[in-house]
């Protein structure tokens, strides 16, 4: 039989608790103060991460536990002394609340489970993944940290401010508004990094790509600082190094915005 969802609710209000991935489809973590800002803490090995705000007051927790590990695509086929294989679905899923503050956690590493969540529109969120999966967020005002390394990062209709980074893959961020005070930095190594922010932004740029371009429709001009090689020595190592960053003001300038790829374009462009 089905466990109540309102019957988890409860119990994950008091205690933070571990499920089986097939014991529900959907959690609801109610908040100690519903209608107050919050923030979302979530880290992933394998799999997707997919975030929406929306009206209510509840963090709601989809999951897909897809079977991506590599001992299992190893053995799909395979038998061991003529027994027959079982497939491993079992995957832990924990979650916990306190003061607003939603951690939620998988184990049963290297399986892949892709989460889906609800939270309230004002709310702060520190997420990653590392394999098999992307990062998309929508209609969250916040403070953002977000981490990839083997994915894409796509935030749209956003407001506050953000810490993006990825390894391998792209970043874009479309945000309707800004916190004005607030700096922002977004590195990758392989991919393109896309910003929208609203036409009256003011920010200072920094900005650098090794294999790629710069694109903007802000009217601002830009200083390369190709500054001269600077040397050091230490422990016995002898190390140069040269940095060529491009710099410029929007709009009068403001707080920081870094931007920096190896292999990738960088776009920055009026909402």
């Amino acid at each position: 039989m089905k466990t109540p969802i309102k019957l988890i609710a409860l119990v994950m209000m008091l205690f933070p608790i571990t499920l089986s991935a097939q014991s529900v489809d959907d959690i609801a973590v109610p908040l100690s103060n519903p209608g107050q800002p919050g923030k979302l803490q979530v880290g992933l090995i394998h799999g997707d991460i997919h975030i929406v705000g929306y009206d209510g007051q509840d963090v709601l927790i989809s999951y897909d536990d897809d079977e991506r590990d590599g001992r299992s695509n190893r053995r799909n086929n395979s038998n061991r002394r003529g027994l027959r294989r079982i497939p491993n679905t079992s995957v832990g899923l924990e979650a916990s609340e306190r003061n607003n503050e939603v951690r939620i956690s998988v184990s049963g590493v290297p399986k892949s489970i892709d989460l889906e969540i609800k939270v309230p529109r004002n709310f702060s969120l520190k997420v990653s993944t590392v394999n098999d999966g992307d990062i998309t967020i929508e209609n969250v005002n916040g403070e953002f940290e977000v981490s990839n390394v083997n994915g894409d990062v796509e935030m749209t209709n956003m407001g506050g401010s953000a810490l993006v980074n990825t390894v391998n893959g792209d970043i874009d961020i479309d945000f309707t508004s800004i916190d004005e005070d607030a700096p922002m930095s977004f590195t990758t190594v392989n991919g393109d990094i896309d910003l929208a922010v609203p036409a009256s932004a003011k920010f200072d740029v920094k900005m650098k790509t090794e294999w790629g371009e710069i694109f903007t429709d802000f009217e601002f001009e830009a200083v390369r600082n190709n500054q001269g090689p600077r040397t050091s020595r230490r422990s016995g190592q002898y190390k140069v190094t040269v940095d060529k960053w491009v710099t410029g003001a929007i709009n009068g300038g403001g707080p920081e915005y870094l931007f920096k790829s190896l292999h990738g374009d960088l776009i920055i462009r009026k909402n």
